[in-house]
């Protein structure tokens, strides 16, 4: 089973991952940001379709790179992969999907949602930079996100507004545990 959590930037994905792997014997997390971060500092001299914006989605390699690392981190569970990822482009999130359907007809996916100040509180809280030279970017992903994630394209929605991780984990637990209707 793949398990895939999408969400805004400090909507709670890596806590609830975490969460998930406990419950879930011989599961595993892959977090495709770090070969995302990796292919941002890769030379310029190396061309990567995509590179050089400031988002490591851009470049196709990684989106490609994705699917790849799940298929590679299932070699080693017994249990689900957990996915903690960020979609705001329908286009990038779609051809993921995609992706990760073809390893898996039975994927699952998930969007963690709160309010666009519950998720300023929380990036706060965790000494994340959301105002002030140097925080464009996040300010503006935010925002992105939690317009974007109104849409239930971006996976099956989760309340995370006034809920603990706890309370949210088993709600994708319980979700988990019902039969999916394509």
């Amino acid at each position: 089973m793949i398990i895939l959590i999408n969400g805004s930037f400090g909507v709670g994905k890596t806590t609830v991952a975490r969460q998930l792997r406990s419950y879930f014997k011989g599961s595993v997390i892959y977090d495709p940001e770090w070969p995302g971060l990796v292919l941002m500092r890769v030379p310029k001299w190396i061309k990567l379709k995509g590179a050089g914006r400031d988002d490591f989605q851009h470049i196709d390699l990684w989106r490609k790179s994705a699917a790849a690392g799940v298929r590679l981190f299932r070699l080693f569970a017994s249990g689900p992969v957990i996915v903690p990822m960020t979609f705001s482009s329908r286009a990038y999130f779609d051809e993921v999907v995609k992706s990760l359907k073809r390893l898996d007809p039975q994927l699952r996916v998930f969007c963690l949602r709160a309010s666009l100040s519950t998720i300023r509180s929380r990036l706060v809280e965790r000494r994340t930079k959301i105002e002030g030279p140097g925080s464009e970017w996040i300010a503006r992903r935010i925002v992105e996100c939690a317009d974007a994630h109104r849409d239930p394209h971006f996976g099956e929605p989760v309340d995370t507004e006034n809920r603990s991780a706890r309370e949210v984990t088993q709600d994708i637990i319980e979700k988990l545990s019902q039969p999916v209707f394509q």
